[in-house]
């Protein structure tokens, strides 16, 4: 039986520790994945991954002039609300 400290929050169906508020779901990743609806790229901008902001925004601004910059913008929101730091 694992120990558990006072203020340690758990999920007590499953047991897991979640204490920490970094990764998918949290409101971080939440506001990253807004920011990315509006400009592709603001972000990863926000989470800190400059190169991948940088391509993203590049991306879909290219191909929104061939109405193919949806597929980025897309993949944009999608990469900040699953991120998961390191």
């Amino acid at each position: 039986m694992r120990r558990i400290s006072a203020n340690q929050l758990v999920d007590l169906a499953s047991g897991h520790n979640v204490g920490s508020m970094a990764g998918q779901g949290s409101a971080g990743n939440v506001l990253a994945a807004l920011c990315s609806f509006f400009i592709p790229g603001l972000g990863q901008l926000l989470q800190g991954r400059l190169l991948m902001a940088i391509v993203q925004f590049c991306l879909a601004a290219i191909l929104w002039f061939f109405l193919l910059g949806w597929v980025i913008h897309l993949w944009s929101i999608l990469d900040a609300a699953l991120f998961k730091p390191r």
